[in-house]
């Protein structure tokens, strides 16, 4: 799959963890398909830890979107810190 695909695909996953993952978050396409894309190489790592992907194997759909989802809950995580000085 080339560059396009993994965008397209990544606009798909990021729009399936901000539905499993409702907010109020104020995010375009840009960074809804960032996530996504983000989302897959997560993903794609943490299956590669635990054994489930090979080395040279991409994160499936559903390991992209549990990825996707990972990053939106740090980025609601780091988001919501407040320096208290």
């Amino acid at each position: 799959m080339g560059i396009v695909g993994t965008i397209i695909i990544g606009f798909f996953v990021g729009l399936v963890a901000r539905f499993i993952k409702p907010d109020d978050d104020k995010m375009g396409l840009l960074f809804t398909t960032s996530v996504g894309i983000v989302g897959a190489f997560v993903g794609r790592f943490l299956g590669q830890a635990i054994g489930i992907y090979g080395v040279n194997e991409p994160a499936g759909f559903v390991g992209a979107v549990i990825g996707a989802v990972l990053v939106l809950a740090l980025l609601k995580i780091t988001n919501n810190r407040r320096i208290i000085h």
